[in-house]
């Protein structure tokens, strides 16, 4: 009896914890102290990051389901009801069509979660519905039960015998669509989404426990996505352990043994394959609370942050790792994937759930003011995004061969893993701008923002210009007492943080969380300044190639259609800032004058991250 009591509180406190959630998980995670709020309690307010959600939000209620199906139904035998076919990587004779379908699902669900907006939800059920129908074919289909996707099933025989030769990732492929279906089920509360997803998940237990070890690693050398991470996440889902054991016939010797052993083997490795792995071992952490896991992941990120990452907080070129500490030696125009920041910052908010370090959101903050935000194209009201973001002297996002370089994706004709990332990423915004544990509430991310933190009856709005502006107010509405923990971002210098008027006694070291302790009330105000100011951002390997950053913001140099085939030498102590409303600055490059501006709105014209460089930057 006292056993069922404890079971019972333990499911009430989840539900507590995530109850934002129509279908919250029912079990607790290990070694996890602080969390993320769900993104149904936080809404972007007016800015970038609320506009980027907006143009992905127009592009998901104008995408023709009808298309998206038509390679699961063509592949599940049934009719495609006279659909168009989509063309890129969702092509009928593409080899993993059907990826793009689950970030899609995703997506709609998040928009649900977020904006309650019932077209996303209502696409994403009927969607979803339909799905089932092609799962429930697969005999007529001559495909085992469970099967869902839109190639055959002997793609997996091929992969199994080692002579699979067509280009597929049919686990990749896998992984975003049980994503999805979780997705769906976790958010809206889709029965149909959970039949589909634990009858897919059934499928791939019934074919990779007939695997021996040797034979399931040999499958591992083809990329499968993040499947230790989504069946982790379905016994999460469900408390069935038996969704550990399939997760961990995932675990990847050949990268998991070198991260566990602190060894940075990640050099010619195709770097998205890797991350969702990563993510993966923090769930399985989570799961087992098996501290291997833990290290492999917290090794991996370091590696990665510290040792092969650009300065807008980007990785891999070709979308491979390269030896450590390689940044100058690659600075081409197809550098930083969009896949890999987008996972890098999923990893990111799982490890600081373990350990809520302020470092950890310092390059959170980097990764997505810098990249991602800017990979959408601003002046695309379906708010299409870049493959890759090249740091080449004289990149240009928009221009490109098919998929390289910044070419801007389409609404039928791309589909790449970017494009599906992107619409997860630009909906999902909001995720972790707020966490808390069991007495502190942390202000990770500055956005104009709504917290409603209804386990405590409380709201906090956020408003701020940030990072055109160095304040931030947050408003309290509601009483309480808590711990108020505000990132000083390692940028800063001289932060202060004033309640109600009143500068407060507190540390604001770079790189700290400043603590307020407080009973708040209805009314209060918290101002917080972080100083801006010029720094540079050196390669790794080559200190005298330099990128110039304002605070957290990577600015670049608009060169318009100039040609630039190398970097110019810019003379820092001519920067001056040119507006108080806008990040404007001007400055002498190669004794040129030349215009600079936040990298994020690099956008239509040929630019320059990366300087040589002279001087020193004027005293502010």
């Amino acid at each position: 009896m006292q056993g069922l009591i404890r079971l019972v509180s333990i499911v009430a406190g989840i539900a507590r914890l995530v109850r934002a959630q129509v279908e919250p998980p029912v079990t607790t995670d290990n070694g996890v102290t602080a969390h993320t709020f769900d993104i149904s309690q936080v809404t972007l307010n007016d800015g970038r990051w609320h506009e980027n959600q907006n143009r992905t939000l127009t592009y998901l209620k104008y995408v023709d389901p009808e298309r998206l199906l038509y390679v699961f139904r063509s592949a599940h035998g049934l009719s495609t009801n006279g659909a168009l076919a989509n063309g890129g990587w969702d092509a009928p004779d593409f080899p993993f069509r059907s990826h793009v379908q689950g970030h899609v699902l995703s997506a709609w669900s998040q928009c649900f979660a977020s904006l309650k907006d019932q077209d996303c939800a209502d696409r994403a059920t009927s969607f979803v519905a339909e799905l089932l129908k092609c799962q429930n074919n697969n005999e007529q289909a001559g495909f085992s039960a469970g099967y869902l996707s839109g190639f055959p099933e002997s793609d997996f025989d091929l992969l199994e015998a080692g002579s699979l030769t067509n280009g597929n990732v049919p686990y990749y492929v896998i992984h975003k669509t049980m994503q999805g279906l979780l997705d769906v089920w976790r958010n809206i509360g889709d029965a149909n989404a959970e039949t589909a997803l634990l009858a897919l998940a059934k499928w791939v237990d019934t074919r990779t426990a007939k695997l021996t070890t040797d034979q399931m690693q040999k499958v591992l050398q083809t990329e499968f996505g993040g499947m230790n991470d989504i069946l982790t996440d379905i016994y999460r889902q469900t408390g069935d352990k038996n969704w550990v054991t399939v997760a961990q016939r995932f675990d990847h010797a050949a990268v998991f043994d070198p991260l566990a052993a602190k060894e940075d083997q990640l050099n010619g490795l195709h770097a998205n394959t890797q991350v969702p792995k990563w993510i993966g071992a923090t769930r399985e952490y989570k799961a087992t609370g098996t501290s291997r896991y833990l290290d492999i992941a917290k090794n991996a990120w370091e590696f990665t942050v510290n040792q092969h990452t650009y300065s807008i907080g980007g990785n891999s070129k070709a979308e491979h790792f390269h030896e450590p500490n390689a940044i100058a030696a690659y600075l081409t125009d197809d550098t930083c994937e969009h896949c890999n920041s987008y996972n890098m910052l999923k990893l990111t908010k799982e490890l600081w759930t373990v350990s809520p370090q302020p470092d950890y959101f310092d390059f959170y903050e980097r990764a997505l003011l810098n990249h991602l935000l800017g990979a959408q194209n601003q002046y695309d009201d379906h708010g299409h995004v870049t493959y890759f973001t090249p740091l080449i002297a004289g990149g240009h996002r928009g221009v490109g061969p098919a998929w390289g370089g910044g070419t801007w994706s389409t609404d039928y004709e791309s589909f790449w893993c970017c494009q599906g990332t992107g619409v997860e990423q630009n909906t999902k915004l909001m995720d972790a701008i707020y966490g808390y544990d069991d007495s502190s509430l942390f202000v990770n991310l500055f956005a104009p923002s709504t917290l409603d933190w209804s386990q405590k009856s409380l709201k906090i709005t956020q408003e701020t210009t940030f990072p055109v502006s160095d304040t931030i107010q947050l408003t309290i509405d509601g009483s309480g007492a808590f711990d108020l923990k505000i990132r000083i971002p390692s940028w800063t210098s001289g932060a202060a943080v004033s309640v109600n008027g009143e500068k407060q006694d507190i540390d604001t070291t770079a790189g700290s969380y400043a603590t307020v302790s407080r009973s708040w009330v209805s009314g209060d105000t918290v101002t917080v300044q972080l100083p801006l100011n010029l720094r540079l951002v050196p390669a790794n390997d080559d200190e005298s190639l330099a990128a110039v950053a304002y605070g957290p913001v990577v600015l670049s140099g608009n060169y318009g259609n100039t040609n630039v085939t190398s970097a110019p030498t810019l003379d820092l102590g001519s920067l001056t800032r040119t507006s108080s409303s806008n990040l404007d600055f001007t400055g002498t490059a190669d004794g040129q004058n030349v215009s600079l501006g936040p990298f994020f709105d690099a956008q239509g014209f040929n630019y320059v991250v990366y300087w040589a460089y002279n001087g020193s930057f004027p005293e502010a």
